[in-house]
Formats: structure tokens, C-alpha cells, sequence
């Protein structure tokens, strides 16, 4: 049971962020979005937004400093595949209007038929890649 510990605390973390990112600023926590608008040019919330991605990358560090050694990672994948990866997200996100998080944690929970749709479309979409990568393929 300890071993979801974490997960369960991780994705107790994220619903709070994201509560309290509505609650107090009225914005969902996409990702993207949050990205995005800074990535365009100077705005007048480029502050919480910035603040925001601070906090998401700090995380790895307060884990280490709580539990007493970094989360174990291990990425498989070559530097290409990765940078593709990456940009078929970019476009996936820009392909329907937001991210997981933004569907996936924010619009689910304000019931937002665009968001079940997206959600469906990703949640789908995994398994049919798994299911490719596995069975077909032959991978991991």
C-alpha cells in the first residue's frame, strides 16, 4: 500500500494547485496555455504564470528534500524521439485546444463537454499506441 503513497499525494497536489489556480485567479492550470502566453511576448500575468512553472519544477526538489533522495527516472527513449514526441504534443495541444491537464484535471472537473471529448480522444489514443508498441511492434 505505501508504495502509491506518493501518487496518491502527487495527484492530491495537482487537484489542490489547480482548485486553488481557479479559486483565486480564476484561470485553469493548462499547461499549455500557461506556457504559451509566456512564450508569445511581455503580459500583465506573465508573473503567476511564471510563478506557477517555478512551482511545478521545485517539485522534484521538495520530494528529494521530504523523502530523502530524488524520484527514480529512467527515459528509454533517444534524444530524436523525444524531440519529436515533443512536438507532436505541441501540435496535439494546439490540435485540441489544451493539454491533459487543462482538460484532463480543470475541464473534467467543471464538466466541460469539450473536455470529456479531449479526454476520451487522449485516453483512447493511449491505448491504441500501447497496444501498437506492444502487440505489434514487438517493444517493451
Amino acid at each position: 500500500m505505501f508504495a502509491y503513497w506518493p501518487s496518491l499525494v502527487g495527484g492530491m497536489l495537482i487537484g489542490l494547485s489547480s482548485a486553488t489556480l481557479l479559486i483565486l485567479n480564476g484561470r485553469i492550470a493548462g499547461i499549455s496555455g500557461i506556457v504559451g502566453a509566456m512564450l508569445r511576448r511581455w503580459r500583465s500575468d506573465t508573473a503567476w504564470r511564471a510563478a506557477f512553472l517555478v512551482g511545478l519544477m521545485l517539485g522534484p526538489l521538495v520530494f528529494a528534500a521530504l523523502v530523502g533522495h530524488r524520484p527514480p527516472m529512467r527515459i528509454a527513449a533517444s534524444v530524436p524521439v523525444l524531440v519529436l514526441a515533443g512536438l507532436l504534443v505541441g501540435f496535439g495541444t494546439r490540435l485540441g485546444s489544451g493539454c491533459t491537464s487543462g482538460h484532463g484535471v480543470s475541464g473534467l472537473a467543471r464538466l466541460s463537454p469539450r473536455s470529456f471529448a479531449a479526454v476520451g480522444t487522449f485516453m483512447a489514443t493511449a491505448a491504441a499506441t500501447v497496444f501498437l508498441v506492444r502487440h505489434v511492434l514487438g517493444g517493451p
